[in-house]
């Protein structure tokens, strides 16, 4: 494999990936940090093209072929992460560009959902706000024993959100096109048909993977099935949800949110969610913590050794 030469680093909104990895490993290449997110296709491209090398942070910047066909001196691109449908590994494979991931370290997403149910169940953001402006126990939370769990996508991630419910005292039930009752129930979780999981459950979470057949999968009849209060959460990506339904929804009072994830991202100052009620809102915090970033960037200085090394590693083909 020839010697990379320059390393792109995109969208370190915190300016935190040399100092979080063992980057003196590679004296050699040439780092440049990029701390924004550039959705203009040609200003993407002037801004890449020098480069031999990429290291993409989760989905931030995509790289659809259009994009990748348009990058000749790209020799390696490295996504954070064990996959990243944002990037075409097709077209990647097909350009000879060496397309690969990094480690990750535990399931933080867990840890975000469970901080937004809290924060939604029993009002914390809303009562810390009115404790510095001087109230004091301004309104009612409720309490989540006792109460219904809806998880949709009993996966890895959706199986320790509900164990977590478990342990609190909740009652989960579970839905997804393939899950089985016997699967469901291994977990101590009761297998539903979808508009069952709506109407029953408390709290619905969603833990599904973004594709043509989950896109939109939660619409104006799903969110019109839940229950009068019944808070919704999104931690895995934002177009699993019809965006004006939910909208409606939240603006009709009819439930409430919290959401990490948004169908524009970086979250534009003037999308409607930021003025949506009932809401807690966060800036796509689900994977946001020093130990995968650590995690990340080990792995990424590893991707960048072994090419140099002629024999790459964690690469993704589809």
């Amino acid at each position: 494999m020839p010697e990379l030469k320059r390393l792109a680093i995109l969208d370190d909104y915190q300016d935190v990936t040399l100092s979080m990895g063992p980057w003196d490993r590679l004296p050699g290449l040439e780092k440049t940090v990029f701390r924004d997110t550039i959705a203009d296709r040609e200003a993407l491209v002037q801004r890449l093209a020098p480069f031999d090398a990429i290291l993409a942070m989760r989905e931030r910047t995509p790289f659809p072929r259009a994009l990748i066909e348009r990058l000749p001196n790209l020799k390696l691109l490295i996504t954070t992460g064990e996959r990243n449908r944002g990037i075409d590994a097709e077209a990647c494979a097909e350009r000879g560009i060496v397309f690969s991931g990094t480690p990750s370290f535990g399931a933080p997403t867990v840890d975000l959902t469970w901080g937004l149910i809290l924060s939604l169940a029993r009002r914390i953001p809303e009562q810390v706000s009115a404790l510095h402006a001087g109230g004091w126990q301004t309104a009612l939370g409720v309490g989540l024993e006792g109460r219904t769990l809806g998880v949709v996508g009993l996966g890895k991630l959706g199986t320790k959100v509900a164990k977590v419910g478990q342990a609190l005292g909740m009652k989960v039930i579970a839905w997804s096109t393939n899950l089985k009752a016997e699967a469901a129930a291994a977990v101590g979780a009761t297998r539903v048909e979808k508009h069952e999981l709506f109407a029953q459950a408390d709290v619905v979470t969603l833990h599904l993977i973004l594709s043509d057949r989950s896109r939109g999968i939660v619409g104006a009849a799903e969110l019109a099935a839940m229950k009068p209060g019944a808070m919704l959460m999104n931690t895995s990506r934002g177009p699993l949800v019809d965006q004006p339904s939910l909208l409606e929804a939240l603006h009709a009072g009819r439930i409430r949110a919290g959401i990490d994830v948004y169908d524009i991202e970086p979250l534009p100052s003037d999308h409607p969610l930021l003025k949506a009620p009932n809401t807690v809102l966060t800036p796509h915090l689900g994977y946001v913590t020093e130990e995968n970033y650590r995690s990340y960037f080990q792995g990424a200085v590893e991707a960048i050794e072994a090419f140099q090394a002629g024999a790459p590693i964690r690469v993704i083909t589809g």
